[in-house]
Protein backbone atom coordinates (compact mmCIF):
# COMPACT_ATOMS: atom_id res chain seq x y z
CA UNK A 1 0.00 0.00 0.00
CA UNK A 2 1.56 3.67 -0.88
CA UNK A 3 1.47 6.34 1.38
CA UNK A 4 1.56 9.87 0.62
CA UNK A 5 5.18 10.98 0.78
CA UNK A 6 7.38 14.29 -0.33
CA UNK A 7 10.80 13.16 -2.39
CA UNK A 8 13.31 15.83 -2.62
CA UNK A 9 16.73 15.75 -5.33
CA UNK A 10 19.56 17.72 -6.81
CA UNK A 11 18.31 16.30 -10.35
CA UNK A 12 14.96 14.93 -11.37
CA UNK A 13 14.33 13.46 -15.19
CA UNK A 14 10.62 13.64 -15.74
CA UNK A 15 11.07 12.11 -19.40
CA UNK A 16 9.19 14.95 -20.85
CA UNK A 17 9.63 15.32 -25.16
CA UNK A 18 12.00 18.17 -24.00
CA UNK A 19 13.84 16.40 -22.12
CA UNK A 20 13.74 18.66 -19.16
CA UNK A 21 16.43 18.94 -16.24
CA UNK A 22 14.48 20.33 -12.87
CA UNK A 23 17.24 20.81 -10.57
CA UNK A 24 16.62 21.32 -6.80
CA UNK A 25 13.19 19.10 -7.37
CA UNK A 26 10.82 17.77 -5.52
CA UNK A 27 8.30 14.99 -6.42
CA UNK A 28 4.96 14.45 -4.61
CA UNK A 29 3.45 11.42 -4.96
CA UNK A 30 -0.52 10.32 -3.07
CA UNK A 31 -1.87 8.03 -1.00
CA UNK A 32 -2.96 6.20 -4.96
CA UNK A 33 0.30 5.55 -5.34
CA UNK A 34 0.26 8.24 -8.26
CA UNK A 35 2.13 11.70 -8.97
CA UNK A 36 0.71 14.85 -7.21
CA UNK A 37 3.46 17.33 -8.41
CA UNK A 38 7.06 17.36 -10.43
CA UNK A 39 8.95 20.45 -10.27
CA UNK A 40 11.40 22.76 -8.55
CA UNK A 41 11.15 23.48 -4.86
CA UNK A 42 10.66 26.91 -5.30
CA UNK A 43 7.49 25.95 -7.23
CA UNK A 44 6.04 23.81 -4.94
CA UNK A 45 3.06 23.56 -3.03
CA UNK A 46 3.28 23.59 1.22
CA UNK A 47 3.91 20.41 2.32
CA UNK A 48 1.51 19.24 5.47
CA UNK A 49 2.97 18.39 8.56
CA UNK A 50 1.82 14.35 8.20
CA UNK A 51 3.21 14.02 4.85
CA UNK A 52 6.91 12.27 5.41
CA UNK A 53 9.41 13.53 3.14
CA UNK A 54 12.68 11.64 1.74
CA UNK A 55 16.13 13.51 0.92
CA UNK A 56 17.56 11.83 -1.77
CA UNK A 57 21.19 12.33 -3.29
CA UNK A 58 21.38 11.65 -7.09
CA UNK A 59 19.04 11.58 -10.15
CA UNK A 60 15.66 10.58 -9.89
CA UNK A 61 14.04 8.88 -13.04
CA UNK A 62 11.05 7.44 -14.27
CA UNK A 63 11.09 3.46 -14.18
CA UNK A 64 12.25 2.01 -17.60
CA UNK A 65 10.29 0.24 -19.46
CA UNK A 66 10.86 -2.99 -21.27
CA UNK A 67 8.60 -3.31 -24.02
CA UNK A 68 9.56 -7.27 -25.30
CA UNK A 69 10.56 -9.61 -23.07
CA UNK A 70 9.88 -13.52 -22.13
CA UNK A 71 11.76 -13.10 -19.07
CA UNK A 72 10.41 -16.74 -17.56
CA UNK A 73 13.32 -17.59 -19.95
CA UNK A 74 15.91 -16.86 -17.20
CA UNK A 75 15.54 -20.44 -17.19
CA UNK A 76 17.29 -20.82 -20.31
CA UNK A 77 20.49 -18.84 -20.30
CA UNK A 78 22.58 -19.83 -22.47
CA UNK A 79 20.86 -22.44 -24.32
CA UNK A 80 22.13 -22.61 -28.03
CA UNK A 81 23.52 -19.24 -28.16
CA UNK A 82 25.60 -19.55 -30.87
CA UNK A 83 22.24 -20.63 -33.10
CA UNK A 84 20.67 -18.70 -35.72
CA UNK A 85 16.93 -18.05 -34.51
CA UNK A 86 14.70 -20.38 -36.40
CA UNK A 87 16.85 -23.31 -35.79
CA UNK A 88 17.35 -22.28 -31.88
CA UNK A 89 13.82 -21.49 -31.35
CA UNK A 90 12.82 -25.33 -33.31
CA UNK A 91 15.70 -27.15 -32.24
CA UNK A 92 16.37 -26.14 -28.86
CA UNK A 93 14.34 -23.66 -26.93
CA UNK A 94 10.82 -24.84 -28.02
CA UNK A 95 11.56 -28.76 -27.09
CA UNK A 96 12.49 -27.22 -23.58
CA UNK A 97 9.83 -24.91 -23.37
CA UNK A 98 7.67 -27.57 -23.64
CA UNK A 99 8.91 -29.82 -20.80
CA UNK A 100 7.66 -26.53 -18.95
CA UNK A 101 4.72 -26.25 -16.56
CA UNK A 102 3.44 -23.46 -14.80
CA UNK A 103 5.55 -23.17 -11.72
CA UNK A 104 8.65 -23.04 -13.81
CA UNK A 105 7.80 -20.48 -15.54
CA UNK A 106 6.86 -18.11 -12.49
CA UNK A 107 9.83 -19.46 -10.87
CA UNK A 108 11.41 -17.84 -14.25
CA UNK A 109 9.12 -14.81 -14.07
CA UNK A 110 10.08 -13.89 -10.25
CA UNK A 111 13.86 -14.13 -10.75
CA UNK A 112 13.36 -12.34 -13.92
CA UNK A 113 11.61 -10.01 -11.87
CA UNK A 114 13.89 -9.33 -9.59
CA UNK A 115 16.91 -8.70 -12.12
CA UNK A 116 14.85 -5.85 -13.59
CA UNK A 117 13.93 -4.14 -10.77
CA UNK A 118 17.46 -4.10 -9.47
CA UNK A 119 18.49 -2.53 -13.13
CA UNK A 120 15.41 0.03 -12.91
CA UNK A 121 13.07 -1.52 -15.11
CA UNK A 122 9.98 -1.22 -13.36
CA UNK A 123 7.67 -2.31 -16.53
CA UNK A 124 7.91 -5.22 -19.02
CA UNK A 125 5.58 -6.29 -21.70
CA UNK A 126 6.13 -9.93 -21.72
CA UNK A 127 4.89 -12.83 -24.34
CA UNK A 128 4.67 -16.31 -22.89
CA UNK A 129 2.98 -19.05 -21.88
CA UNK A 130 1.24 -20.08 -18.56
CA UNK A 131 0.48 -16.76 -18.41
CA UNK A 132 -1.09 -16.81 -14.85
CA UNK A 133 1.85 -18.10 -13.28
CA UNK A 134 3.88 -14.67 -14.99
CA UNK A 135 1.34 -12.57 -13.69
CA UNK A 136 1.53 -13.95 -10.17
CA UNK A 137 5.22 -13.52 -9.90
CA UNK A 138 4.93 -10.02 -11.21
CA UNK A 139 2.45 -8.89 -8.12
CA UNK A 140 4.83 -11.24 -6.12
CA UNK A 141 7.73 -8.57 -6.91
CA UNK A 142 5.85 -5.69 -7.12
CA UNK A 143 6.63 -5.02 -11.03
CA UNK A 144 4.22 -3.78 -13.58
CA UNK A 145 3.70 -5.93 -16.56
CA UNK A 146 1.75 -6.15 -19.54
CA UNK A 147 1.10 -9.50 -20.12
CA UNK A 148 0.25 -11.16 -23.57
CA UNK A 149 -0.18 -14.99 -23.48
CA UNK A 150 1.40 -16.12 -26.61
CA UNK A 151 -0.14 -19.03 -28.95
CA UNK A 152 1.44 -20.64 -31.99
CA UNK A 153 -0.39 -22.95 -34.29
CA UNK A 154 1.47 -26.08 -34.16
CA UNK A 155 1.29 -29.46 -32.56
CA UNK A 156 -0.53 -29.73 -29.53
CA UNK A 157 -1.51 -26.06 -29.96
CA UNK A 158 -4.87 -24.37 -30.56
CA UNK A 159 -4.97 -20.86 -30.76
CA UNK A 160 -8.93 -20.74 -31.26
CA UNK A 161 -8.92 -21.78 -27.71
CA UNK A 162 -6.19 -19.53 -26.65
CA UNK A 163 -7.55 -16.51 -28.09
CA UNK A 164 -11.21 -17.61 -26.40
CA UNK A 165 -9.43 -17.75 -22.99
CA UNK A 166 -7.74 -14.44 -23.10
CA UNK A 167 -11.12 -12.82 -23.65
CA UNK A 168 -12.62 -14.83 -20.77
CA UNK A 169 -9.76 -13.78 -18.65
CA UNK A 170 -10.02 -9.61 -19.76
CA UNK A 171 -14.13 -9.83 -19.83
CA UNK A 172 -13.54 -11.33 -15.77
CA UNK A 173 -10.58 -9.21 -14.74
CA UNK A 174 -10.84 -6.23 -16.64
CA UNK A 175 -8.09 -4.79 -18.98
CA UNK A 176 -5.89 -3.40 -16.25
CA UNK A 177 -6.04 -5.00 -12.25
CA UNK A 178 -3.95 -5.53 -9.92
CA UNK A 179 -2.60 -3.35 -6.86
CA UNK A 180 -1.56 0.21 -8.86
CA UNK A 181 -3.25 -1.31 -11.90
CA UNK A 182 0.14 -3.47 -12.31
CA UNK A 183 -1.15 -5.76 -14.75
CA UNK A 184 -2.46 -5.24 -18.01
CA UNK A 185 -3.74 -7.83 -20.22
CA UNK A 186 -3.23 -8.12 -24.16
CA UNK A 187 -2.76 -11.04 -27.40
CA UNK A 188 0.35 -12.37 -27.96
CA UNK A 189 0.04 -14.01 -31.34
CA UNK A 190 3.61 -14.88 -31.65
CA UNK A 191 4.21 -14.24 -35.31
CA UNK A 192 3.28 -14.42 -39.05
CA UNK A 193 4.99 -17.45 -39.38
CA UNK A 194 4.05 -19.23 -36.57
CA UNK A 195 0.02 -18.24 -37.52
CA UNK A 196 -2.40 -18.66 -40.11
CA UNK A 197 -4.26 -15.23 -41.56
CA UNK A 198 -7.26 -16.70 -40.21
CA UNK A 199 -5.94 -16.47 -36.31
CA UNK A 200 -4.54 -12.97 -36.93
CA UNK A 201 -7.91 -11.99 -38.06
CA UNK A 202 -9.54 -13.37 -35.15
CA UNK A 203 -6.71 -11.43 -32.86
CA UNK A 204 -8.00 -8.36 -34.65
CA UNK A 205 -11.52 -8.63 -34.17
CA UNK A 206 -11.22 -10.10 -30.12
CA UNK A 207 -8.44 -7.09 -29.74
CA UNK A 208 -10.52 -4.48 -30.79
CA UNK A 209 -13.85 -5.41 -29.21
CA UNK A 210 -11.76 -4.77 -25.41
CA UNK A 211 -9.25 -2.31 -26.56
CA UNK A 212 -6.48 -4.88 -26.12
CA UNK A 213 -3.19 -4.31 -27.03
CA UNK A 214 -1.68 -7.09 -29.86
CA UNK A 215 2.04 -8.05 -29.48
CA UNK A 216 3.61 -10.07 -32.23
CA UNK A 217 7.26 -10.53 -33.48
CA UNK A 218 7.07 -8.97 -37.14
CA UNK A 219 10.16 -9.23 -39.59
CA UNK A 220 12.56 -10.41 -37.55
CA UNK A 221 14.98 -12.79 -39.72
CA UNK A 222 15.40 -12.47 -43.74
CA UNK A 223 14.24 -16.53 -43.87
CA UNK A 224 10.97 -14.93 -42.24
CA UNK A 225 10.79 -11.46 -44.70
CA UNK A 226 11.60 -13.52 -47.68
CA UNK A 227 8.75 -16.12 -47.82
CA UNK A 228 6.33 -13.21 -46.33
CA UNK A 229 6.65 -11.09 -49.13
CA UNK A 230 5.95 -14.39 -51.53
CA UNK A 231 3.15 -14.92 -49.73
CA UNK A 232 1.63 -11.54 -48.57
CA UNK A 233 3.43 -8.61 -49.85
CA UNK A 234 5.51 -8.54 -46.20
CA UNK A 235 4.95 -9.06 -42.93
CA UNK A 236 3.21 -5.16 -42.28
CA UNK A 237 1.03 -5.85 -45.20
CA UNK A 238 -0.18 -8.92 -43.57
CA UNK A 239 -0.93 -6.89 -40.58
CA UNK A 240 -2.74 -4.31 -41.98
CA UNK A 241 -4.96 -7.03 -44.79
CA UNK A 242 -6.06 -8.54 -41.49
CA UNK A 243 -6.81 -5.74 -39.35
CA UNK A 244 -4.19 -6.08 -37.27
CA UNK A 245 -2.98 -2.16 -37.84
CA UNK A 246 -6.41 -0.97 -37.20
CA UNK A 247 -5.70 -1.36 -33.41
CA UNK A 248 -3.30 -1.21 -30.97
CA UNK A 249 -0.07 -2.52 -32.20
CA UNK A 250 3.30 -3.50 -30.66
CA UNK A 251 5.57 -4.74 -33.45
CA UNK A 252 8.58 -6.65 -31.84
CA UNK A 253 12.03 -6.25 -34.15
CA UNK A 254 10.75 -4.93 -37.18
CA UNK A 255 14.18 -5.95 -38.75
CA UNK A 256 13.36 -6.36 -42.43
CA UNK A 257 11.05 -3.43 -43.35
CA UNK A 258 10.72 -1.68 -46.67
CA UNK A 259 9.96 1.86 -46.60
CA UNK A 260 6.28 1.01 -47.83
CA UNK A 261 6.15 -1.30 -44.58
CA UNK A 262 7.60 1.71 -42.15
CA UNK A 263 4.85 3.68 -43.94
CA UNK A 264 1.95 1.13 -42.90
CA UNK A 265 3.51 1.11 -39.67
CA UNK A 266 3.43 4.85 -38.98
CA UNK A 267 0.11 5.51 -40.87
CA UNK A 268 -1.44 2.95 -38.65
CA UNK A 269 0.27 4.48 -35.47
CA UNK A 270 1.85 1.10 -34.53
CA UNK A 271 4.64 0.95 -32.14
CA UNK A 272 7.71 -1.24 -32.28
CA UNK A 273 10.21 -3.01 -29.75
CA UNK A 274 13.32 -2.28 -30.90
CA UNK A 275 15.88 -5.63 -29.37
CA UNK A 276 19.29 -3.86 -30.69
CA UNK A 277 21.10 -6.85 -28.14
CA UNK A 278 19.31 -10.15 -29.27
CA UNK A 279 19.02 -9.11 -32.90
CA UNK A 280 23.07 -8.81 -32.65
CA UNK A 281 23.55 -12.24 -30.73
CA UNK A 282 21.14 -13.85 -32.79
CA UNK A 283 22.32 -12.27 -36.62
CA UNK A 284 18.77 -11.21 -37.62
CA UNK A 285 20.01 -7.87 -38.21
CA UNK A 286 20.22 -4.42 -37.22
CA UNK A 287 16.34 -2.54 -37.70
CA UNK A 288 16.07 0.44 -39.55
CA UNK A 289 16.37 2.43 -36.41
CA UNK A 290 17.03 6.22 -38.27
CA UNK A 291 13.92 5.47 -40.88
CA UNK A 292 11.50 4.34 -38.17
CA UNK A 293 11.94 7.16 -36.18
CA UNK A 294 12.07 9.57 -39.35
CA UNK A 295 8.89 8.59 -40.50
CA UNK A 296 7.38 9.33 -36.70
CA UNK A 297 7.11 5.65 -35.70
CA UNK A 298 6.76 5.10 -32.18
CA UNK A 299 10.24 2.69 -31.13
CA UNK A 300 10.79 1.72 -27.40
CA UNK A 301 13.46 -0.78 -26.31
CA UNK A 302 13.54 -3.88 -25.40
CA UNK A 303 15.44 -6.37 -23.88
CA UNK A 304 13.49 -9.69 -25.34
CA UNK A 305 14.19 -12.73 -23.95
CA UNK A 306 16.91 -13.63 -21.27
CA UNK A 307 17.92 -16.70 -23.33
CA UNK A 308 18.69 -14.71 -26.41
CA UNK A 309 20.38 -11.52 -24.87
CA UNK A 310 21.29 -12.93 -22.31
CA UNK A 311 20.30 -10.03 -19.61
CA UNK A 312 17.27 -8.03 -18.51
CA UNK A 313 19.50 -4.54 -19.00
CA UNK A 314 17.34 -1.70 -20.51
CA UNK A 315 20.07 0.54 -20.46
CA UNK A 316 22.44 -1.77 -22.33
CA UNK A 317 20.08 -1.59 -25.25
CA UNK A 318 19.94 2.19 -24.93
CA UNK A 319 23.48 1.97 -25.64
CA UNK A 320 23.67 -0.48 -27.86
CA UNK A 321 20.43 1.66 -29.78
CA UNK A 322 22.54 4.69 -29.78
CA UNK A 323 25.64 2.81 -31.23
CA UNK A 324 24.05 0.92 -33.89
CA UNK A 325 22.50 3.80 -34.98
CA UNK A 326 25.59 5.85 -35.28
CA UNK A 327 26.90 3.19 -37.39
CA UNK A 328 24.47 2.49 -39.96
CA UNK A 329 24.29 6.24 -40.15
CA UNK A 330 27.77 7.42 -39.69
CA UNK A 331 26.20 10.23 -37.89
CA UNK A 332 26.94 10.84 -34.37
CA UNK A 333 23.73 12.92 -33.45
CA UNK A 334 21.83 10.21 -35.33
CA UNK A 335 20.17 8.88 -31.67
CA UNK A 336 21.44 11.41 -29.00
CA UNK A 337 21.82 10.32 -24.89
CA UNK A 338 18.56 12.48 -24.47
CA UNK A 339 16.70 10.85 -26.96
CA UNK A 340 17.64 7.01 -25.99
CA UNK A 341 16.36 8.27 -22.35
CA UNK A 342 13.03 8.39 -23.73
CA UNK A 343 13.07 5.54 -26.12
CA UNK A 344 13.43 3.87 -22.90
CA UNK A 345 11.19 5.50 -20.96
CA UNK A 346 7.78 7.94 -21.82
CA UNK A 347 8.74 6.60 -25.70
CA UNK A 348 8.24 3.05 -24.11
CA UNK A 349 5.54 3.52 -22.53
CA UNK A 350 4.24 5.32 -25.68
CA UNK A 351 4.71 2.38 -27.89
CA UNK A 352 2.71 0.56 -25.29
CA UNK A 353 -0.52 2.56 -25.62
CA UNK A 354 0.06 4.24 -21.95
CA UNK A 355 0.52 7.55 -21.19
CA UNK A 356 -0.07 7.04 -17.11
CA UNK A 357 3.74 5.71 -16.98
CA UNK A 358 7.28 6.17 -18.18
CA UNK A 359 7.11 9.96 -17.38
CA UNK A 360 7.14 11.70 -13.97
CA UNK A 361 4.11 14.07 -14.45
CA UNK A 362 1.13 14.62 -12.28
CA UNK A 363 -1.39 11.55 -12.58
CA UNK A 364 1.28 9.32 -13.72
CA UNK A 365 2.00 6.59 -11.57
CA UNK A 366 4.61 6.73 -9.19
CA UNK A 367 7.22 4.24 -10.66
CA UNK A 368 10.47 5.99 -10.13
CA UNK A 369 14.05 5.29 -9.76
CA UNK A 370 16.74 7.01 -7.95
CA UNK A 371 20.49 6.79 -10.05
CA UNK A 372 23.72 6.96 -7.23
CA UNK A 373 25.87 9.45 -8.39
CA UNK A 374 28.78 8.47 -5.57
CA UNK A 375 30.45 6.28 -7.86
CA UNK A 376 32.55 7.07 -10.71
CA UNK A 377 30.75 8.08 -13.42
CA UNK A 378 29.64 11.11 -12.64
CA UNK A 379 32.98 12.88 -11.10
CA UNK A 380 32.06 15.83 -12.83
CA UNK A 381 29.41 16.24 -10.36
CA UNK A 382 25.42 17.57 -11.13
CA UNK A 383 26.32 21.09 -11.61
CA UNK A 384 27.02 20.39 -15.48
CA UNK A 385 25.84 20.85 -18.89
CA UNK A 386 22.36 18.99 -19.29
CA UNK A 387 23.81 17.45 -22.41
CA UNK A 388 26.83 16.02 -20.07
CA UNK A 389 24.54 14.84 -17.36
CA UNK A 390 22.89 12.62 -19.71
CA UNK A 391 25.50 11.52 -21.69
CA UNK A 392 27.08 10.22 -18.33
CA UNK A 393 24.15 8.53 -17.08
CA UNK A 394 23.17 6.84 -20.49
CA UNK A 395 26.75 5.83 -21.82
CA UNK A 396 28.41 5.33 -18.38
CA UNK A 397 26.07 4.86 -15.60
CA UNK A 398 23.10 3.08 -16.19
CA UNK A 399 22.03 0.40 -14.44
CA UNK A 400 25.19 0.23 -12.28
CA UNK A 401 24.43 2.62 -10.26
CA UNK A 402 20.23 1.74 -9.44
CA UNK A 403 19.79 2.78 -6.00
CA UNK A 404 15.94 2.73 -5.51
CA UNK A 405 13.12 1.90 -7.01
CA UNK A 406 9.68 2.53 -6.72
CA UNK A 407 6.10 0.91 -8.34
CA UNK A 408 3.18 2.80 -7.73
CA UNK A 409 4.63 4.58 -4.85
CA UNK A 410 5.39 1.41 -3.10
CA UNK A 411 9.37 0.59 -2.18
CA UNK A 412 10.28 -1.77 -4.19
CA UNK A 413 14.51 -1.87 -4.47
CA UNK A 414 15.60 -0.22 -1.55
CA UNK A 415 19.95 0.30 -1.43
CA UNK A 416 20.28 -1.89 -4.32
CA UNK A 417 18.43 -5.07 -2.88
CA UNK A 418 14.99 -6.15 -3.78
CA UNK A 419 12.47 -5.76 -0.47
CA UNK A 420 9.36 -7.83 -1.98
CA UNK A 421 11.70 -10.45 -3.38
CA UNK A 422 14.20 -13.18 -1.87
CA UNK A 423 16.81 -13.38 -3.95
CA UNK A 424 18.84 -16.37 -2.59
CA UNK A 425 15.11 -18.64 -2.63
CA UNK A 426 14.38 -17.37 -5.72
CA UNK A 427 17.58 -18.10 -7.44
CA UNK A 428 17.09 -21.69 -5.66
CA UNK A 429 13.82 -22.14 -7.07
CA UNK A 430 14.76 -21.22 -10.82
CA UNK A 431 17.79 -23.50 -10.57
CA UNK A 432 15.25 -25.86 -9.84
CA UNK A 433 13.06 -25.67 -12.41
CA UNK A 434 16.16 -25.00 -14.93
CA UNK A 435 17.13 -28.71 -14.06
CA UNK A 436 13.82 -30.06 -14.41
CA UNK A 437 13.19 -28.30 -17.99
CA UNK A 438 17.12 -28.73 -19.56
CA UNK A 439 17.27 -32.28 -17.24
CA UNK A 440 14.31 -33.78 -18.91
CA UNK A 441 16.00 -33.32 -22.30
Amino acid sequence: MSTARRYFAPVVLPADPGTSVIRDAIVDVGQDGRIAYCGTSAAAPPATDDVPHTRLTGILTPGLVNTHAHSPMTLLRGLGGDLPLLSWLQDVIWPAEARMVARDAGAGMLLGCAEMLRFGVTTSAEMYAHAEAVVEAALHAGSRVLVTPAYFDRPGGDWRADVAAIGRWIDADGLRFGPGERVELGYGPHSAYTLPPEALRSTAEEAALRGALVHIHVAETLAEDVAQREQFGSVPQLLKDTGLLDGRLLAAHAVRLSASDIALLADSGAGVAHCPGSNAKLASGTAPLHALRSASVTVGLGTDGPASNDDLDLWEEARLAMMFARLATGDPMSLTAEEAFLMATSVGAAALGRSDIGSLRPGNWADMVHISVDGPYFTAGLDIADSHLFANLMWAAGSREVRDVWVAGEPVVVDGETVRVDRTAATRAAAEATARVIGAG
